[in-house]
């Protein structure tokens, strides 16, 4: 039997998901390295475990009931519990002219698809994680949302919010209300869940705008490292809570 901590990220083969799991591996976690292709997914881990952290790689497609219920499945096989999920995976969908989606012309086949990835594959990942999660002593869910589903932020005209992104921003406010409803859940368990922030990052995800995914990892990492009795139910960034 052994006391390491297991950690799974979802869209860890490549950005900010890398980032976190490089985190967390260096701070003795094994790490699941979630990923839909294999192949990529089997790179991260041999990056990952040329920097010394002992990490596997998890077929892993959010959006499929199939492929989740089998990663669960392996990572029991690899180890028989969870300590950590980190909820990262997303996608912004289809954008026009400056990055940006008009709620008037939008295609509702975008929005299932970004809702799909960011709102229900959160939800299909957890509950088919949360069997393993009970077993740890500290369990610790993080879901990667973002600043642009701040409600308070988007409709106050004096800040400055980006693009409008009627796609994309709705599923990180869903996914807001959805960690909190969570949260509710989890009362007086020692599960601990929170929203996290990473800001502007420079993957691909963003054109490689913003800023180094090492950085951006921090916040996620804290909340996945959380003591005992820490925050639970909070949306937070670098700087603190962000509001609703």
């Amino acid at each position: 039997m052994t006391d390491t901590k297991t950690a799974l990220v979802t869209g860890a083969n490549k950005g900010l998901g890398f980032e976190i799991a490089a985190g967390l591996g260096a701070r003795g976690y094994r790490v699941a390295v979630g990923a839909r292709d294999q192949a990529r997914g089997e790179t991260a881990v041999k990056t990952l475990a040329d920097a010394g952290v002992d990490a596997y790689a998890v077929p892993l497609d959010v959006t499929s009931d199939h492929s989740v219920t089998e990663a669960a499945r392996l990572i029991e096989h690899r180890g028989g519990g969870l300590d950590v999920l980190v909820n990262n995976a997303g996608i912004a969908g289809e954008t026009g002219p400056g990055w940006g989606q008009d709620p008037t012309t939008l295609d509702l086949d975008v929005v299932r698809a970004v809702v799909d990835t960011n709102v229900y594959g959160v939800i299909r990942v957890t509950n088919a994680m949360l069997p393993l999660l009970r077993r740890s002593d500290s369990p610790r869910i993080v879901n990667i949302s973002s600043s642009v589903g701040s409600m308070t932020w988007q409709s106050d005209p004096e800040i400055e919010v980006g693009p409008i992104m009627a796609a994309y921003s709705p599923t990180k406010s869903y996914l807001n209300a959805v960690t909190v409803h969570y949260a509710r859940q989890f009362a007086g368990t020692n599960i601990l869940i929170n929203a996290a922030c990473p800001g502007l990052v420079a993957t691909d995800f963003t054109g490689f705008y913003g800023r180094p995914p090492q950085e951006a990892a921090a916040t996620a990492i804290r909340l996945a490292t959380l003591p005992d009795g820490g925050p639970t139910g909070s949306f937070v960034n670098d700087d603190g809570v962000i509001p609703w």
